[in-house]
This record gives C-alpha cells, structure tokens and sequence, in this order.
C-alpha cells in the first residue's frame, strides 16, 4: 500500500507582537465588538489576561487607541498579517579566565 506523500510543510501559527489583527470579542448585550488594528501584547489586569490591540481606525475607533480585550471575551481573532518574532537575542556567556593554555 502506497501512503500519501507529506503536504508541504506549514508554518507554525502563532500570535506575535506587530500582527495584524481583527478581533471579534462579546461586547455589550447581544452585541460584537470589532476590534482591528495591531496586536502589541499580552497584558494581566488583576491576574486575568487580556490583549492589547492598536486601533488602526478602520472600524470608526479612534485611530491610536490601545483596547484591551479580556481573553474570556474573545470569539474570534482573523490574524490579517503576521509579523515574524523577534529572534532571541542572546549574548555569550562571560568567559572565564583560561589557567591553562
């Protein structure tokens, strides 16, 4: 029996600082609120965490705002552009002193 060969290979999907986002989340009622702009981070109100989304104001939202949307309001999150993460950057360790050369 001849099995599938693999599809290629997808990127990871991750939510990184810098994305483009549209976020639908519960807003008052019954109604959506619409969030579009771009994702700045992860913040932690009294131990409970919420995103922080740059309004680009294209939703009518003035444009610069930063709205904070607790993660238990979300329902949906469009990643419209994703931004690649920051490499890590990581500096060598001190050398020690070599004794013996």
């Amino acid at each position: 029996m001849n099995e599938p060969t693999p599809a290629a290979k997808r990127p990871t999907i991750s939510l990184t600082a810098g994305s483009k986002v549209m976020v639908r989340s519960a807003g008052s009622h019954d109604d959506t609120l619409l969030s579009k702009g771009t994702f700045r981070g992860i913040v932690s109100i009294s131990g409970d965490n919420a995103l922080a989304i740059e309004l680009d104001g294209s939703t009518g939202e003035d444009k610069g705002l930063i709205r904070i949307v607790p993660v238990p309001a979300i329902l949906a999150i469009d990643i419209l552009e994703a931004a690649k993460p920051d490499e890590e950057k990581r500096s060598e360790p001190p050398r020690t002193p070599e004794y013996f050369r």
